[in-house]
C-alpha cells in the first residue's frame, strides 16, 4: 500500500513509519515545514491548507497528529490547542480524502479512551467499544475529534477511529516521564491507586495500526489497548519490580491537583478500565499481554 502518516514525528509515528516501511509499504508523510524530499506533503492545519493533489494515489491514511494531553497545563488557551490541533486537522484531511479520485481505501484517525469519561468500567467488568460515551474535557475532545471523519466516511472511506490507552515506552508519553523519578526510588502511587489504568505496550500500538491498515472488516471505534488493565497501584508496584527499586510513596489527590489542575482527574485520577474486544474478535495477537513483560521491554529495550 501506498500510506500517508500524519503526526509522523510523535511517539507513535516515529515508531511506526519503520514498522510499514519494513512490511512493504510506500510512506508519505504530511509536515508543517517546507518539504525536504517527495515523501513529504506539506500541510496547515491551522491555516487550513493542504495540498489535495499530493495525496492522489494514496491507498491508507494514518492520522495521528495532535498536540500532548499532558505536556501543559490546561490553561483555556492551551485546551483551545488540543481541540484545534486534533480537530481542524482531522476534518482538513478527511475532506481532502472525500474529494479524491480514486480515494483511499481507509482512514485510521485517532482519538482516545477518554471518550468514555473519567470513570469508565470501574465498578464492573471492562467496557467495550458498544460503551456510551463519558463526559468532561477529554470525552468531549474525543467525541468531536471523531466526528471530524464525517466528510471521509459519507464518501464510503473505511474508516476507524483508533481509541488509544496509555502507550507504555521509555522514549516518551506517561512512562518516560515516571521512570526517572521511580529509578529514585521516590516513586509510588497517585491518589488511592484504586483507579484503572488501560494500558498498551509500544510494539503492539504499531503492530495494531498496520494491522487494522488491512482488516477490511473493520471500521467505527476500536480500543487500543491490552487486555490486561490494572489498577495504578498494580502499575505502581509492577514497574517498582522492573526497576528494581522501592515505591512506598503516595501523592494524594490535592497534590496532584495543586500541581498538575484540572488535567489531574482526567488524567492520573481517571480510572478506565477498557477491553479491545474489537481488535480481539478481528484476530489480532498481543506481543504484550502481560504488563510486566510491557514493562521490561519498554524500560529495557525501547529507552
Amino acid at each position: 500500500m501506498k500510506v500517508a502518516v500524519t503526526g509522523s514525528s510523535g511517539l507513535i509515528g516515529s515508531a511506526l513509519l519503520p514498522a510499514l516501511r519494513g512490511d512493504g509499504h510506500e510512506v508519505v508523510t504530511l509536515v508543517r515545514r517546507p518539504p525536504r524530499d517527495p515523501s513529504e506533503i506539506r500541510w496547515d492545519p491551522a491555516a487550513g491548507t493542504l495540498d489535495a493533489a499530493a495525496l492522489a494515489g494514496v491507498d491508507g491514511v494514518v492520522n495521528l497528529a495532535g498536540a500532548g494531553i499532558g505536556d501543559h497545563r490546561w490553561t483555556t488557551a492551551y485546551k483551545q490547542t488540543l481541540r484545534s490541533s486534533r480537530i481542524d486537522g482531522t476534518r482538513l484531511l478527511a475532506e481532502a480524502l472525500a474529494g479524491l479520485d480514486p480515494r483511499p481505501r481507509v482512514l485510521l484517525s485517532g482519538s482516545a479512551i477518554g471518550w468514555y469519561g473519567t470513570n469508565a468500567g470501574s465498578a464492573g467488568a471492562a467496557l467495550d467499544e458498544t460503551a456510551p460515551p463519558g463526559t468532561g474535557f477529554l470525552a468531549e475532545l474525543a467525541r468531536d475529534w471523531e466526528n471530524a471523519t464525517t466528510a471521509a466516511q459519507e464518501a464510503g472511506i473505511r474508516v476507524v477511529r483508533v481509541r488509544t490507552g496509555i502507550v507504555l515506552s521509555g522514549r516518551g508519553g506517561t512512562l518516560q516521564r515516571l521512570l526517572p523519578i521511580f529509578r529514585r526510588g521516590a516513586g509510588g502511587r497517585l491518589g488511592s491507586g484504586r483507579q484503572w489504568l488501560s494500558w498498551i505496550s509500544l510494539a503492539d500500538t504499531v503492530d495494531a495500526l498496520c494491522f487494522l491498515l488491512e482488516a477490511d472488516g473493520v471500521r467505527g471505534p476500536v480500543n487500543l489497548v491490552a487486555p490486561t488493565p490494572v489498577t495504578n497501584a498494580e502499575f505502581t508496584s509492577a514497574l517498582a519490580r522492573t526497576l528494581q527499586r522501592p515505591a512506598f510513596a503516595q501523592v494524594p489527590r490535592f497534590a496532584l491537583r495543586l500541581a498538575l489542575g484540572e488535567f489531574a482527574d482526567e488524567g492520573p485520577l481517571a480510572s478506565q478500565r477498557l477491553a479491545p474486544a474489537t481488535l480481539v474478535d478481528a484476530g489480532f495477537r498481543f506481543n504484550h499481554s502481560d504488563l510486566a513483560t510491557a514493562l521490561a521491554d519498554a524500560v529495557h529495550r525501547d529507552a
